[in-house]
Parts: structure tokens; sequence; C-alpha cells
């Protein structure tokens, strides 16, 4: 984006109108072929633009047709369907109810804050954009109801928060950032309109079904979708739905150009990762000349056929091969903004876990958060679920009121009879403590400028981790360290919150002599396992320029140093911990490369960079393991 004629962040030479033309016939199309499309990602906070946006969609789909909202902390129970406790333990028998998926079906799914749903939640919805259907097996009954929805998902989070889980994001075919769209001023179109795109959304929707894709713009789309560097066979799918969309909204009753080429800015293009070019075209051989095959001998003729009376087969369909290039320079007409961000974030984007955050998470049987039950008895302190207890017993009730019955000769009227094996207890869960472990190369190798520049990564790195209220150890490696051989590493501070204490050992951390990268790294894996055994997560941050050349013994020289690094370094693939290796070496070197990839550690060479540089790429790493 260069600054334009509108303002800073504002491109010039983009046409607003066919941007906005663009985002509001999205709305058309989705509510065309809700199913077909499985929806749409809308990036954006909230505002003016993207709520005339919804507004807009609601008032093109069917009067009849469910628009519901998604909480974000939904269970199970709420978002598929299960057990009616109420009307079981009335009836007797067990007794569904709906969940929020099948009460969707024939309408459009609102989820607030896509960005925040948990793994499972989005592995629930995933599966029902797929099936079409809610499957349910449990409490004492099965069941496949229809859903057949569109999701519209609002990614809210801003630049450090976590992407849109990929899964979800690919099954949804359109994506329009609307934060763009409103730093580019662009304007919803006027409200006297909306009455004739009901009409005309209504009409396209009668019509979907007739509309057909002939071979040579289903080939077109796909080696649009190559072209653009998108491998995704589901994009494809996607394309082909849209196109057909809007073949059915101008009234075609076959896909033209026009209809390919907004699909093509719609599905494919932010999803793009190379900008097409037309020297791939150039360069594919030409198809060999007829007169150079060899040629078989024509069929011999019957005695009583004439060759009057038999007719040439009809010549096969020749494809256009200027379609391809006229679908793809219509799309790039009207490229959307920040094309080239998207396009590197596409490749870059990753599921952040909490690792270098927060501690993982792991079960505990009396402190965290409540995250559903399991069966067992309330001993040892566990705390009963009530609710999970009385939905296991309730399919029973009938067969255990007979049985009581029969034993007594008395019906027994008003009573829940729970067992044993009803019995559930709460689960909860807790997020471990983090240990953030710096080991520094301090040794003679390390130039003392890269060394005074480590030290500030690490002191920024620290204010982080203070706010995270992580626990921080200090490991330092250097020749004429390590205790009486005097050749190893040197544990400087255990771990800890103190700041000041870290910043005191920081400060005092001398530079010079040989490179004991092994004893580094020993050290290091020690204090890592310590922090699991204690039940924590520890992420390791080593800096360090890989040469190595002092042994593990204590002598000097360079080969056996590194075999001993690299033997080191491959015990860490058995280690719990999070590992970044920061190649402090003025230029990338192969040696720190290599042993970041026997420790199955992440690689960041850091070439002329400074603290705040060398900060933010360790922040970015710890929170992308």
């Amino acid at each position: 984006m260069s600054d334009g004629p509108d303002g800073p962040g504002i491109a010039a030479g983009v046409d607003r109108e066919a941007l906005a033309a663009d985002a509001w016939r999205a709305a058309q199309l989705l509510a065309i072929d809700p199913v077909g499309l499985g929806g749409v990602l809308l990036r954006g906070s909230a505002g003016g633009l993207r709520d005339h946006w919804l507004a807009s969609l609601r008032s093109l789909m069917p009067p009849a047709a469910p628009w519901l909202r998604m909480p974000l902390h939904i269970d199970d129970e709420r978002l598929l369907g299960g057990l009616d406790l109420t009307a079981t333990l009335q009836a007797g028998r067990p007794v569904a109810q709906a969940g929020l998926l099948s009460r969707c079906d024939g309408g459009l799914l609102l989820v607030a804050m896509a960005e925040r749903l948990t793994a499972m939640a989005a592995a629930r919805l995933c599966h029902v954009i797929d099936a079409h259907a809610v499957t349910l097996q449990r409490d004492g009954f099965a069941s496949v109801t229809p859903a057949r929805l569109g999701v519209v998902a609002l990614d809210e989070g801003g630049e450090g928060d976590d992407p849109v889980t990929p899964a979800l994001r690919e099954r949804l075919a359109i994506q329009l950032d609307m934060d763009a769209l409103q730093r580019l001023r662009v304007m919803p179109p006027a409200s006297d309109s909306d009455a004739s795109d009901a009409a005309g959304t209504e009409a396209a929707r009668s019509r979907l079904a007739a509309v057909v894709v002939d071979d040579t713009m289903l080939r077109t789309l796909c080696e649009a979708a190559l072209a653009l560097g998108v491998p995704s066979l589901r994009a494809s799918v996607q394309v082909l739905a849209v196109a057909r969309a809007a073949a059915a909204l101008a009234g075609h009753e076959q896909v033209q150009a026009d209809d390919a080429a907004l699909a093509v800015r719609l599905v494919l293009l932010p999803r793009a990762t190379r900008l097409p070019s037309g020297e791939d075209a150039e360069s594919d051989p030409a198809p060999p000349e007829q007169a150079d095959l060899p040629q078989e001998p024509p069929p011999p003729q019957e005695a009583n056929e004439s060759n009057d009376e038999a007719e040439p087969p009809p010549p096969p369909p020749v494809p256009d091969e200027g379609l391809p290039e006229q679908v793809l320079q219509a799309a790039m007409a009207s490229l959307p903004p920040d094309l080239l961000a998207l396009m590197v974030s596409q490749g870059a984007a990753q599921r952040r876990a909490a690792g270098g955050r927060a501690g993982a998470r792991q079960a505990s049987r009396l402190r965290g958060r409540p995250f559903g039950s399991r069966r067992g008895e309330p001993r040892g302190g566990a705390r009963i679920h009530l609710i999970d207890t009385l939905r296991a017993a309730a399919p029973w009730q009938a067969v255990r009121a007979r049985e009581r019955a029969a034993a007594s000769g008395n019906p027994v009227v008003g009573k829940v009879d729970v067992r044993k094996q009803d019995l559930h207890i709460t689960r909860f869960r807790q997020r471990s403590e983090t240990t953030t472990i710096f080991v520094v190369d301090a040794s003679g190798s390390a130039a003392l400028h890269r060394l005074a520049e480590a030290k500030g990564a690490v002191e920024l790195l620290l204010a982080e981790c203070y706010v995270r209220r992580d626990r921080v150890a200090l490991i330092a490696f250097r020749g004429g360290a390590g205790g009486p051989g005097g050749n190893g590493a040197d544990l400087l501070l255990p771990p800890t919150r103190s700041l000041v204490r870290v910043k005191r050992s920081l400060a005092a951390l001398p530079g010079g002599g040989g490179t004991p990268l092994a004893s580094g790294l020993d050290a290091a894996r020690q204090v890592a396992e310590d922090v699991a055994r204690r039940g924590g997560t520890a992420v390791v941050v080593l800096l360090t320029d890989g040469r190595a050349n002092l042994a593990r013994d204590g002598s000097a020289g360079r080969e056996q140093a590194a075999a001993d690094a690299l033997a080191s370094a491959r015990l860490w693939r058995s280690s719990p911990a999070a590992c970044l290796l920061l190649d402090t070496s003025p230029q990338p070197r192969r040696e720190a490369r290599d042993l970041a990839e026997a420790m199955g550690a992440r690689y960041l060479p850091m070439p002329h960079a400074d603290a705040k540089k060398m900060s933010r790429a360790v922040q970015a790493a710890t929170a992308g393991r």
C-alpha cells in the first residue's frame, strides 16, 4: 500500500466502486447458495461498514431462513444437541433436544470472534459444513439431523492475535477484509436498491440448479487456481460454486467469462501465493504437428457400403486458448487492497499455541477451570458433576422403577434412582508455569558487539516474561567457565521471577575464550528437564553462532567439538521443551543451521540486527511454537 491522494495507507489507482460492487455482490452470492459456498470470512473489527454488510445479507436471505449466532464458549450439548434432561425425567425415557447447528438448517450461522474458537468447536463446525448433517451418538440414543447451512465467521483479531484456524478458513469460499475497505473509504450501495437486490437474489436462487459449466470453463478455473498458487482442491470446488451463483445472478444459463472473473476475485485472489505471469504459458512445448505423427491406414470399407453415406465424425472441440488469460486479466484488473501482504501471510500464518505465551494446559484433579466430566466417585476431594450424573441416570428411570416395583411389590413414584455407575466427577484443567531459559554464547567467536546485542535482546524479553509472570533462567557457556575444568557452562541464574537479579547477572556476563557448545546444550537440557519434572513448561532460547571449538572433555579441536555438539543436539529430540536457535553471527552460518536441525529447533538467522529486532523475532518464534 502506498500513500494516495486521499491519505496515508490508501493505494493510488484503486477502483473503489469495483471493490464495493464485489463486496456487496459477495453477500448476494452467499444468499443464493450458502451451502455450496460454505460461508464467508469477514476480517476486521466491528463498525458501520461491517454492520451494513451483515444487514444487507440478512435482508437477502429468505424470510423463513434461520439467522442464529454461535456463542464463543458453547458446549457440545448446545451446539450438537443431546439429552433433554427435564423432559427425560418427566417422561421416563430418553428425549432428545436439537442443537444450534440443527436449528440453523437452511439458514446462516454467525460466528463472532471466530479467531478464539477452540479447536474442538472448530472441528465440529467443519464436520457439519462437509457432511451437511449433525451425527449424534450419546446419552443412550443416536440421531442424524440435517444441517445444511452457511457460516459467516467474524475475525476480529488484531495484528498479534491468533488467526482463524486453517481448517475453518479453508471451508469458507469468500474472504473479505472489511478494515481494508474501511481504509479505502468504500461506500455501501444506496438503500433504495435493497428491494431490487432481494428480488434479483430470489430469482437467481430459483435459476441456480439450471446453470451449467462446460469443460473449457472448468479447466479455466482450475488453471487460474494453479496460476495464482492455490493448490487446494477445495478452493477449485468453491470457485466453481461461486461462478455458478454469479451466472445465476446475471441471468446466464451457462457460466461466462465475467462470472468466472468475479469468482476468481472473490475466492482465489485472497488465497493467492504468487502473481500470475505469462511465462509459463509461453514455455509450454507446442503439440506435435499432425504430419509428424505416424498415420494409421484407414479401416477397409465393406463392399456394400458407400463412402457417400458415411459421415465423418465431428471434430473435437478446440478450447479457447485465450480464455484463461482473459479471466485472469479481468480478475487482476481490480486487485483487492494489501494483496501482496496477504500473499506473504498465506505462507507464514500458523496457528499459535500456548508455548511462549503461557504454560501448556494440563489436567488437574482439584484446581483450574472445569472442562467436562468423567465417570468416577467423589473421593479425595473430587467434586461431583451433578448435571452429567443426572443425565447418565435419566434414560434408565423407567427400567429401574419397574425393577423396584417388582422387588418390593409396590410402585415407587417421584424418586430419581441414581446408582454408582451414573456418578460423574468434574474435570479441571490449569496452565502450567512457563520458564524461559536463555542460553547465551559468551565465547570469543561471538564478537563483542554481537554479545551486546544478545544481552539487549534478553533484557527486552525479560519485560515480556515479567508481564506474563514467567520464570526466567540464564545459562552462559565459554572457555574458562563451568567449574574446576574451566571449560563448560555456568547456570548464572536458576529459574526465578526476579527481573533485577537477571539484569544484574546479565550485565556482569564476561566474554571471551573458547566455545564449549556441547556443554552449554547439556546444561540447558538439564534445566529444561528439571522444569518439566516439576510440571512446568520450558522454552529454550539459544543465542550462538554454532562454531564449537572445545569438546565436552575440555580438549581443543573443532572437529571433535562439532561432533560433541551435534551429539548433544540430537538428545534434544526427546526433550519436551520448545527450542529456538538464534544465529548471532554477522552472516547466516551452515553450522548453526545444522545444529538447529539436529535439535529440532526453529532457526532464525539475525544478520545486522539490533536488539529490538532480535526481541521481536524471538517473541514471534516462541508464540508460533
